[in-house]
């Protein structure tokens, strides 16, 4: 087994509980294994360092935790996934502009972002997985593979409030 380290944030409906209770609530049901942050009212982040067989069944059991443990958490995002220029470069060890002038210099094979306007978006596995075809850089494996299992989530979330009656019908069209 090997251990992922990833993040799960939640926004609180109820936002009446002290974080004591959470953290007697979360270690109940597993959760042990993770660092609790509640710097904003109606929000907590958990960091997690899960052993799992993988990477997907890391975060989708501590997800699953989670939401035993406090039912009406909703997930705001996993991560790591969306990053920016600026995370791209830290995560590297390289400048924010050495990064762009790779975007831009490859623009033809980079990926795409998910998000283009002041500030753009990408997936990080997208852009690990491209680095590593590439032979640009040595990835971290591990990076890679949390990425990977976050992006499914945060995917999966969002594709989660697709309108019911239409879900077939775009998701067909998108593919």
């Amino acid at each position: 087994m090997n251990k992922y380290e990833f993040t799960l944030k939640f926004s609180l409906t109820s936002g009446l509980l002290e974080p004591d209770a959470y953290i007697e609530r979360l270690g109940a049901e597993g959760c042990d294994d993770a660092l609790l942050g509640v710097g904003k009212s109606g929000r907590i982040a958990l960091q997690f360092t899960r052993a799992a067989e993988n990477a997907l069944n890391a975060v989708l059991s501590a997800y699953k935790d989670v939401r035993k443990a406090i039912p009406d958490a909703k997930l705001i995002e996993a991560a790591p996934d969306l990053v920016g220029l600026s995370d791209i470069a830290e995560i590297l060890g390289h400048s924010r502009q050495y990064i762009r002038k790779l975007m831009l210099n490859n623009q033809a094979s980079f990926p795409a972002p998910i998000h283009e306007g002041k500030s753009a978006l990408w997936h990080l596995s997208s852009v690990l997985t491209w680095l590593q075809q590439e032979n640009r850089y040595s990835v971290d494996e591990m990076l890679l593979l949390v990425a990977k299992a976050t992006m499914q989530l945060n995917i999966a979330k969002e594709t989660a409030c697709l309108d019911p009656s239409l879900r077939a019908e775009v998701l067909s069209a998108v593919a």
